[in-house]
This record gives C-alpha cells, sequence and structure tokens, in this order.
C-alpha cells in the first residue's frame, strides 16, 4: 500500500469542478431541512440505546457530520450515530462509562486515519457480502431486543450484558408490562409503517414522536403513567438539575476527565488504553465498512465517485475531534444519506445543514423534548432495526445462495447475536476465505492430454507424456496439482506440461514443483513446460527453476514442445546406436 496522503476535501473539489449553481444551492439547503429533522430524534434514541445521556447523539451530529462533510470523500454522505455501532458501544458505556466510550471513540478515529493514510479503502471491498448481511442482520435483531424493555415500560433486575441474559431478564419483567407505554408504542410503531405510504414526503418519524408525545400527555391525564426523556434524564445549571437535555452548545473537555462507570474521572493509563485498544478497532473496522458502503450506495444513486481512502480520514478526523465536546461515535448513515440525496442534496452543505438544523432545534425547543415518551423513541428504533435487518435480504440469500454462504450468513447472524460482532466478523471472513480457497482448488486440475487433443501429439513415442495444468497453483491446490506429474509407469523419458492455464502461483506450488523436479532428476526424465505466462515465469526464475539441457526447458506451445522432446530422445539414442553398430 502507498503512504502518499489522500486529499482533503476531495469531495468538495469534485463539486467545485463540476459547476455550484444556485438550484444546487437550494437543493442542498432543502435536503439538509430534510435530514436534520429526521437526524433529531434518531441522534437521541441511538444515545440513549448505548447507555448515554440524548445530549451527546446531539453533539456527534453537531461536530462530527460537518468536520466529516468538509474532510470526507464522498458528496452525499450523512454522518452522525448509527444503529449498528449498538451493540459495540453499550458494553463500552457499561464497563467503561461515558469517559471510557468517549476516549474509545478517540482512538478509533486514530486508527480510521491511520486507515486513511495507509489507503486502505478499497481493502472494504474485499469483505464478503453473507459476512455483512450476517452480521448487519443480527445488530438489526440485538437492537430489536433491546428496545422491548422501554416500549413495554418494563423494569429490569440488574444489567444483563448478553444476549440470552437479556431475553431471559425481559421474559421475567413481562408481568410488570405498563399499559401506558405499549399503547404509546404501537401507536408510534403503527405512525411509522402506515405514514410513509400515505404521504411519503413528510417524514413519518416525526409524526409518529408528535402522536407518541401528544397520547403521552392524554394518557397522563387519564392516570396512565408513561415514561418521558425528562423523566429519565437531566442536567445540571448553576447547581439546579432541570430535566431533558441541556439548551446550549457543549463545552470542551478531556475524554478521560469524563466520569467512568463509578462515577468518577477516569484515570489515563496505558493499562485502559490497551484495554480500549480491542473495541476501538472494532468499531473503526465497522465506521469504515458502513461509511463506505454508504458511499457505494449513495454514488449509486447519483452517478458520482467517491475516494473510499478521503472518506476514510474524514471519519476519522470527524472521531478524533467529536469526543472532546461529548460526541460519541459517528459514522455515515446509509437510510440518511438516501434521503439526502432523494431531496435534491448536490454537495456536502447539505451535511453542515442538517447540522445546523440539529443546533437550532437544540437551542431552541430542549424543553419540548422532555415531554418525548421513551416508547416512541423505542418504537423509532424498533423501525430502525427492522430496516437494518434486511430480513427480505435475509430470506432470499437463505434461498438462492450456494450452501457455504449460507452457512457463512447463518454463522455471522448467530455469534453477532449471541457473542459480538468483532468475533461474528472474524470467524465470518475466516470461514468465506476458507470456503473460497476450497472452491478455487476445486477448480485447478491436472490432467493427461490424449494423442488427439492437437496434432503435434499425433504421433510422439509412448515414453513421452503430456499432461495440461488449469488453475491456479495456490497453497490449497498445488500439492494436489502437482502429485499426478509423478503417477506414471516405468520407462517414461519426456514429460511436457502445458500450464498456460496457470494464472498465477506461490512458494507452496515453487516448492511442490522443486520436488517434482529433483524426483525427475533422480530418475532420468526431462520437463518440458509450455505456454508460462511472463508472470510466472518471472517467478520461476526468481525461484531458481532454470532451463537446463535435457532436464527442463520452457517452450512456447505444443508443436515446439514436440520439437524439444524429440531432440532430447534423438540425442539420448544417439550413443546408444553408437555402441550397437
Amino acid at each position: 500500500m502507498s503512504l502518499s496522503i489522500p486529499p482533503l476535501f476531495a469531495a468538495w473539489r469534485q463539486v467545485l469542478r463540476g459547476g455550484y449553481t444556485f438550484k444546487h444551492l437550494r437543493g442542498d439547503l432543502a435536503a439538509g431541512l430534510t435530514v436534520g429533522i429526521i437526524a433529531i430524534p434518531l441522534a437521541m434514541a441511538l444515545a440513549i440505546a448505548v447507555g448515554v445521556a440524548p445530549q451527546h447523539g446531539l453533539y456527534t451530529v453537531l461536530i462530527a457530520a460537518p468536520l466529516i462533510a468538509l474532510t470526507g470523500g464522498s458528496r452525499f454522505n450523512i454522518s452522525g450515530p448509527t444503529a449498528a455501532f449498538v451493540v459495540i458501544l453499550l458494553p463500552i458505556t457499561q464497563q467503561y462509562g461515558i469517559g471510557g466510550l468517549l476516549l474509545c471513540t478517540l482512538l478509533a478515529g486514530l486508527i480510521l486515519i491511520a486507515l486513511g493514510l495507509g489507503r486502505a479503502g478499497r481493502l472494504i471491498e474485499f469483505v464478503p457480502y453473507p459476512v455483512t448481511l450476517g452480521f448487519t442482520a443480527g445488530i438489526g435483531i440485538v437492537i430489536a431486543t433491546l428496545q422491548v424493555k422501554d416500549l413495554l415500560g418494563l423494569t429490569l433486575a440488574g444489567h444483563p450484558q448478553h444476549y440470552l441474559e437479556q431475553v431471559g431478564a425481559i421474559g421475567r419483567a413481562l408481568p410488570g408490562a405498563q399499559l401506558g407505554d405499549a399503547l404509546v408504542g404501537a401507536a408510534c410503531l403503527a405512525v411509522l409503517i402506515l405514514w410513509p405510504r400515505w404521504v411519503p414526503k413528510i417524514p413519518g418519524h416525526l409524526i409518529a414522536l408528535a402522536v407518541g408525545a401528544l397520547l403521552g400527555l392524554a394518557l397522563e391525564y387519564l392516570g396512565l403513567p408513561v415514561a418521558t426523556l425528562g423523566e429519565r434524564f437531566s442536567y445540571e445549571l448553576d447547581g439546579v438539575a432541570h430535566p431533558g437535555i441541556p439548551p446550549f452548545l457543549p463545552s470542551l473537555a478531556l475524554p478521560w476527565s469524563l466520569p467512568g462507570p463509578d462515577g468518577a474521572p477516569l484515570q489515563l493509563s496505558f493499562e485502559l488504553i490497551r484495554q480500549l485498544l480491542a473495541p476501538a478497532f472494532a468499531i473503526a473496522m465497522l465506521g469504515a465498512i458502513e461509511s463506505l458502503l454508504c458511499a457505494v450506495v449513495t454514488d449509486g444513486m447519483t452517478g458520482s465517485k467517491h475516494d473510499p481512502n478521503a472518506e476514510l480520514l474524514g471519519q476519522g478526523l470527524g472521531n478524533l475531534v467529536a469526543p472532546f465536546f461529548g460526541g460519541i461515535t459517528a459514522t455515515a448513515a446509509i437510510a440518511r444519506s438516501a434521503a439526502n440525496v432523494r431531496a435534491g442534496a448536490h454537495s456536502p452543505l447539505a451535511a453542515i445543514v442538517h447540522a445546523g438544523v440539529v443546533l437550532l432545534a437544540m437551542l431552541l425547543l430542549a424543553p419540548l423534548f422532555s415531554y418525548l415518551p421513551m416508547a416512541a423513541l423505542a418504537a423509532l428504533l424498533l423501525l430502525v432495526a427492522w430496516n437494518m435487518s434486511e430480513a427480505k435480504h435475509v430470506v432470499h440469500t437463505l434461498r438462492i445462495a450456494p450452501r457455504s454462504d449460507v452457512l457463512v450468513l447463518l454463522t455471522c447472524l448467530i455469534l453477532t447475536v449471541l457473542f459480538d460482532m468483532v468475533l461474528a466478523v472474524g470467524v465470518g471472513l475466516l470461514l468465506a476465505a476458507g470456503l473460497f480457497i476450497k472452491r478455487m482448488s476445486d477448480l485447478t486440475d491436472t490432467a493427461p492430454l490424449p494423442r488427439h487433443f492437437h496434432q503435434a501429439l499425433a504421433d510422439l513415442p509412448d515414453h513421452v507424456l503430456v499432461y495440461a495444468i488449469r488453475g491456479p497453483l495456490f497453497f490449497g491446490a498445488a500439492e494436489k496439482a502437482l502429485s499426478v506429474l509423478r503417477r506414471f509407469s516405468a520407462g517414461v523419458k519426456v514429460v511436457i506440461v502445458d500450464i498456460s492455464a496457470v494464472p498465477m502461483l506461490d512458494m507452496t506450488a515453487l516448492a511442490a514443483l522443486d520436488n517434482v523436479l529433483r524426483d525427475y532428476r533422480r530418475q532420468g526424465i526431462a520437463l518440458v513446460l509450455v505456454g508460462t505466462t511472463p508472470r510466472v515465469r518471472l517467478k520461476l526464475r526468481r525461484a531458481g527453476v532454470h532451463q537446463a539441457d535435457h532436464q527442463l526447458a520452457y517452450v512456447r506451445d505444443l508443436p515446439q514442445a514436440r520439437e524439444k522432446a524429440l531432440r532430447w530422445l534423438e540425442n539420448e539414442n544417439a550413443p546408444a546406436m553408437a555402441e550397437a553398430s
């Protein structure tokens, strides 16, 4: 990989090269307004889902989103908190507190910057589709399960961390479900599902939250309690506690000076950083995958082309800076980016406008957010989880995909649900790689060529054998393919091997071929290699496999191989004939 620095502001350079008009500005403003309205409740709901106060989700949009839009490589990506990170970030918050979460996000930002500088953007393309589909579906299942608590107003005993423990705790708490919360949740879900079919131009979740808030107030009036954001969260101003979220900008603070799991400030140490490196790497990998997949989706919708390395660099800078202002992990959100494109966006300005909309809402409407029912936010995340799980694609893939791909998908899904996404992706990649090696090795074979295959072989003597090897010679296939060259009866003097259909070979293949040559020398057998590609020939020469008279020759085609074999046989027979005469 090259270490040349990818260009900052790559997306802006692309925009300016194509020209920017008043029509484009109007589209960016409209798109930014639309996506900003969508982002407000999602940012708060996702912050709550990862175990922190809702304002941290808004801070993420305020800081990370415009910074990524300014420095990244995609014109249309909208960044902020996303559902994919819930399963990774929630355990970090539970174990290390808000300070540990922000420090982990900072470390992930550094890793993303390193990936961008190392030009690793294209490496993400090597993640197989069944792996991606499997872990995203698993994440969707976990997120949906986590929302049942607030959707039904349940009170769980303790803080279960593992999925099966969470399901058990939810089952035990079901008798204590609150009717008010359940009614609000059901009403919001109904609006979220039905509204887009009737009025697709107005964001359905905005209407759902308004319906949920009004229904919650009505139920409270009727004596049915409904848990709200203001009851669950509060902030302090001049020593006085206020419900909801603070209506002012975040202040600069070092992430490690914020509270840990016990409420006391974290103590920055090498041991703490060592413990956070593994989850930080997981955050960086998931952020890279989701951001670049999002860029591919928006490219397909617009016909544009993103710079993957610049996008990684921008994502890294956003996640590096946001934690100093209370922002949690950010990445490009596919649903919000798609809505951005459909609303008429033309440049990264739309993402900056969307952050401005969130800022105005936080400054002007913060008191109203206190009335949002927790069940309404849970319903919103439940729909996000359903969309993220891509159930239709999973079912379709299970029906039509090869069994090996089905195995990879189900393995990633089950491991994500029962354990964690890092293990799921690691095992999924290893399993996919192993199955790919198996499939590729099955494509490589060595077969004898019959005399009628080519006129050059028509009258060759019986002690000249001809083989053809087809397919790549690598560690999964080389030994099996080259072992065929040793299976023949005594009396063979020359073996011709057509390797014109061998595109590559690795060190395992070179070692196996060297063993074949040693065996041939001991038995007095000569080898003729036919049709070696320049790349294969170069590797053979670098490995010391050079031509030697009556031992090894490289020829262009079968007629030349025939001439070489017959000439060697004549030279070998000449002394014997002289002695006989």
